[in-house]
């Protein structure tokens, strides 16, 4: 019964303000006043007679007409809130006083403004967040974090009115996460739940955030015949009409915070909770909770699939139900489409469909229902939101041939300067369009970088994709090789830094700047993936000079298949630019991963075809280092003969004045000729070539040639001469990050140790250090390790 007396009270006050705006309150204010004087205690001040009543009641509604009568017609959105509480509060304790006042107060409601629908009796409830028509899978901590969020909520008058911010990338999950927290939420809520998607309501005449209010305030009962014309009016009708509930207001699919401050309900323990591409980060000043929904991992996704799909058929195709997870990037979108294709298409396989979306130039149409692509049509509507010059940014970051890139790369992409691309970027993380991590790098999500791509083959010029490969290649390769040159300045090059744009800051020379080996290793997937992208759009003379300077992160770090293809990629490319000197340099050093990959015939042809190279670009340093690495060839095969091609490496050097390359060609004599049993005069050799690589500065070598003399003295019968300078070239290697070398020097201690009569368990240490660099390089020798090791 009180609820019904209240929401009669709200209507009446509703209904008589709006009336004294009106140009029937003249005739309104009369019989208004009689109401009032048959009843006592009401707090216009009467005092218990007729006539006192209504003349008090008649003052109480002059004045109420005095606050409105500046503003008749358009009154202020504030003043009206206030008056009609005051008037409800008043309409209120009569309406509690005397039982007859309610059958008298519609009749006079009815008569007043008969076009008025009569006020239902009872509470209105709105109900209408969407059901969920497929099962809610995972979420567990997104869902703990909302219950946080609201965790102030409560019935009692201080209890604040929580906001809670759903962001994240177009198809995510947002809409579903939301409708399934207010489900199980309902309790909280007792007076309702209402919804408004301004995705359907964008466009709208007269504005969105007007019609989403005039929606709500539907909801509790008051008709258009009554409905404010403005958004401050309906918006402090709409805190009028909320301050008695405790109520949820779900807003599915925000863009602009404005769009939700009208809508945050003023009872106490109430809540609104936001979804959004976008983080609304403004909203924070409102007491808002931004919560970030991210992609599903492989669980989350493989549950989705098997929930739509089925158990079984998941189980029997289990790796291809995984790669299908992968290539949808947990995006549940994305997982709904794959599966429903599988639900409607008898014939298709979870493995064919799988096959089918590997290649990504069809992934998104493969991700489609009868030629609609779903997935492309959720991140549609929040590309053509972004600005002009944000969208351009997007289109060209699909074309990027990098998949983590910092605000230096976006810029040279758009081909702007970085503080521009710093607030574009901004644009697009806001929009979710784009992901940041704590390091100060992007990267977009596969999906979304397909869609950027679509977009820029669809609205780009011809060439532009060519250009920015340009851009961006030149960009790393300027990187690169300071970077290259910062590790070891004095190395064989065929490229010049001259040709690099001269704009380019070394941030390895900065103070504070990044230690250029750890540069080169956490961008080797983005340089591998530049290389490819310009050797594609036959960027011959960015390729190979990108390749020669790439090279020395794998002569420290062995990522044999990586190197491989570098290698490939840059020595095609010297040939189609016509620069044999370069050609002659990348196949010489091609020969190097594709020995340790067990290619020896293949690293044989390398190297005949560089000696060509050499002898036709007349390069005596050139052709000093091919003769070194065809030594390296022969070391294998034939002793002697490495023997001879280290010597002539030696004496070209030599005649070139080239100290680090003699002293290098050195070492690999002194190896040889302990590999050909002339120990003492290797033992020689070896210390000569140590004396010149400390007198050159490179402590690598020396430690490689110290390593050399220990495996000397071992062949000689020093046992013990030989562990110790193998454990200091060890020791020496690893603290220059020189892992492949290091592992070497390893795996001889360790078979000296067992051959020195020690407990097999001695060597065991320098077993486990070696596996784990070679694992970690794809080295094919991990192998015979592990089996060692599980041998003993």
């Amino acid at each position: 019964m009180e609820a019904e007396l209240a929401a009669l009270a709200a209507s009446g006050a509703t209904s008589l303000v709006g009336l004294m705006v009106s140009d029937s309150w003249g005739q309104a204010k009369e019989r208004l006043a009689r109401f009032f004087a048959r009843r006592r205690g009401d707090a216009a001040g009467t005092d218990g007679t007729d006539g006192t009543d209504g003349t008090d009641a008649t003052r109480a509604a002059g004045e109420a007409e005095d606050e409105l009568q500046a503003a008749h017609g358009v009154p202020d959105a504030g003043a009206v809130a206030d008056l009609e509480d005051r008037w409800s509060q008043r309409l209120l304790r009569i309406l509690r006083e005397d039982p007859d006042a309610a059958g008298e107060l519609r009749r006079l409601l009815d008569e007043l403004a008969p076009t008025r629908p009569r006020m239902p009796h009872p509470e209105v409830r709105p109900d209408q967040v969407p059901a969920l028509t497929v099962a809610f899978v995972n979420r567990t901590a997104d869902l703990s974090a909302l219950d946080r969020c609201f965790a102030g909520g409560g019935a009692d008058a201080a209890a604040p009115v929580g906001i809670g911010v759903l962001h994240g990338l177009p198809g995510v999950g947002k809409t579903a996460t939301a409708c399934h927290w207010a489900d199980r939420s309902r309790e909280l809520y007792p007076d309702g739940q209402m919804y408004v998607d301004f995705a359907s309501l964008r466009g709208q005449t007269g504005g969105d955030v007007s019609e989403a209010v005039a929606m709500c305030l539907r909801s509790l009962g008051v008709s258009d015949d009554w409905m404010p014309r403005s958004l401050a009016e309906r918006t402090a009708l709409f805190r009028s009409r909320s301050a008695r509930r405790r109520m949820l207001v779900v807003l599915d699919d925000v863009s602009h915070p404005a769009q939700v401050r009208p809508l945050v309900p003023k009872g106490p323990g109430s809540a609104v909770l936001v979804t959004s591409h976008g983080k609304l980060g403004e909203l924070v000043l409102d007491g808002a909770r931004l919560i970030a929904l991210d992609p599903l991992d492989r669980d989350g996704g493989m549950r989705l699939l098997a929930d739509r799909c089925g158990q079984d058929a998941v189980a029997v195709e289990r790796a291809a139900a995984e790669r299908l997870v992968e290539v949808c990037g947990g995006l549940p979108v994305a997982l709904h489409v794959v599966a429903a294709r599988l639900l409607t298409d008898r014939r298709l396989t979870m493995t064919g469909l799988a096959e089918e979306l590997a290649d990504e130039a069809g992934r998104l149409a493969g991700m489609s229902m009868r030629g609609e692509r779903q997935v492309s049509a959720v991140l549609g509507p929040s590309y053509r939101m972004l600005p002009p010059e944000a969208a351009r940014l997007y289109r060209l970051l699909g074309w990027a041939p990098v998949r983590s890139f910092d605000t230096a790369t976006a810029a040279v992409a758009a081909g702007t300067d970085t503080p521009r691309a710093a607030e574009l970027l901004e644009v697009l993380e806001t929009a979710s369009l784009l992901e940041a991590s704590p390091d100060g790098r992007y990267r977009l999500h596969d999906l979304v970088r397909l869609h950027a791509r679509e977009c820029a083959e669809r609205e780009e010029a011809d060439g532009e994709r060519t250009a920015l490969t340009r851009r961006v290649a030149t960009h790393y390769l300027a990187l690169t090789a300071l970077a290259d040159r910062a590790i070891r300045a004095d190395r064989l090059r065929i490229a010049e830094l001259s040709g690099l744009p001269a704009d380019t800051p070394d941030p390895f020379a900065s103070p504070g700047g990044p230690a250029p080996l750890e540069w080169l290793e956490a961008e080797r997937t983005n340089i591998l993936q530049v290389l490819r992208a310009a050797s594609q759009r036959q960027l011959h003379d960015v390729v190979w000079k990108l390749a020669e300077a790439f090279t020395v992160l794998f002569l420290h770090h062995r990522h044999l298949a990586m190197w491989r293809e570098c290698l490939e990629l840059g020595a095609a490319a010297a040939a189609a630019d016509l620069m044999p000197a370069a050609e002659a340099r990348l196949r010489s050093l091609l020969s190097r991963p594709l020995l340790d990959l067990g290619e020896d015939d293949r690293a044989r042809a390398e190297l005949e075809a560089a000696v060509s190279c050499a002898e036709i670009a007349d390069h005596v340093v050139l052709r000093a280092s091919v003769q070194e690495f065809l030594g390296r060839y022969w070391d294998r095969a034939d002793p002697a003969r490495a023997i001879d091609a280290y010597t002539r490496s030696l004496a070209l050097n030599r005649r070139a004045g080239e100290a680090r390359g003699a002293a290098i060609a050195a070492y690999f004599l002194g190896c040889a000729q302990d590999a050909h049993g002339d120990h003492a005069d290797a033992l020689t050799t070896l210390r000569r070539a140590w004396e010149e690589l400390i007198g050159c500065s490179d402590a690598r070598m020396a430690a490689r040639a110290t390593a050399a003399i220990g495996t000397v003295h071992d062949h000689l019968g020093d046992t013990q001469e030989a562990l110790r300078a193998l454990r200091e070239a060890a020791r020496t290697l690893r603290e220059l990050d020189a892992t492949h070398y290091e592992a070497q020097a390893l795996v001889r201690l360790a078979d000296i140790t067992e051959r020195s009569g020690a407990p097999r368990s001695a060597a065991r240490p320098y077993l486990v250090r070696a596996l784990e660099i070679h694992e970690a390089g794809g080295s094919p020798e991990a192998r015979g390790l592990r089996e060692r090791l599980e041998g003993e």
